[in-house]
């Protein structure tokens, strides 16, 4: 029986932590606001008409 219960305890925290994880305050280190870096292409002129 106690290991039965054992079982049950380990799943339901298992459960619970995952819960705590998807609902909890988000632990991004991101600025609120600022600069955000440049990472796509250079605009050229007339590359738009060709496809």
């Amino acid at each position: 029986m106690a290991i039965i219960t054992r079982i049950i305890a380990s799943i339901t925290q298992y459960i619970s932590e995952a819960v705590i994880r998807i609902f909890g305050p988000s632990d991004d280190a991101y600025p609120l606001v600022g600069v955000q870096p440049f990472t796509g292409d250079v605009y050229k002129e007339g590359a738009a008409g060709s496809w």
